[in-house]
């Protein structure tokens, strides 16, 4: 039993493939060549055959995985500031007066609120003051009522700076 392989697990495999990953960022390995020890990585069976794939490459200087981690963070902090700039500048939905305690929302003239997308029921969705804060419903609504991407099934409190969505119309909700 001593002189079987050990089989490779999660965690080698992952280490290899981040040490390729770094080695091909690197300029040590060219693209094929990192494609091709990708795809054996992940057929490899044992530590030996992953073993193989890093054994000629070689070690890291802690200059270059410095280098290639802040280029890396900068890269990902480019691409969320891009994200949000392309991002729609949604309508604001201004919260109601404070006399106010209840607001319907739909397509419905009797609402206090229309919306006149066909995505949007009749009587969509109702806005209630509880004490300071403020309560958002579905009402039964065909597609739905979003609060900050996700769909609620209960009264949801809703803040300054949400997003909300009814149906397909989206909204940025303002302070009253």
């Amino acid at each position: 039993m001593e002189g079987l392989p050990v089989r490779a697990s999660d965690d080698d495999r992952d280490r290899v493939l981040r040490e390729l990953r770094e080695r091909v960022a690197e300029g040590r390995l060219s693209h094929e060549t990192f494609e091709r020890r990708v795809d054996s990585a992940l057929r490899a069976r044992n530590n030996e055959e992953l073993s193989a794939l890093v054994s000629d490459l070689p070690p890291a200087s802690r200059l270059v995985r410095g280098l290639t981690g802040a280029i890396t963070s900068l890269s990902s902090v480019t691409a969320r500031i891009e994200a949000a700039w392309r991002a729609p500048r949604l309508p604001r939905f201004a919260l109601p007066p404070h006399d106010w305690t209840q607001l319907l929302i739909g397509r419905s003239p009797g609402c206090q609120f229309v919306v006149t997308d066909l995505s949007v029921s009749r009587v969509h969705a109702e806005l209630r003051r509880a004490g300071d804060n403020w309560l958002l419903s579905d009402l039964g609504s065909m597609n739905g009522t979003i609060v900050n991407g996700y769909r609620i099934v209960a009264p949801t409190r809703v803040r300054p700076g949400d997003e909300i969505a009814f149906g397909n119309t989206r909204f940025i909700l303002a302070g009253d």
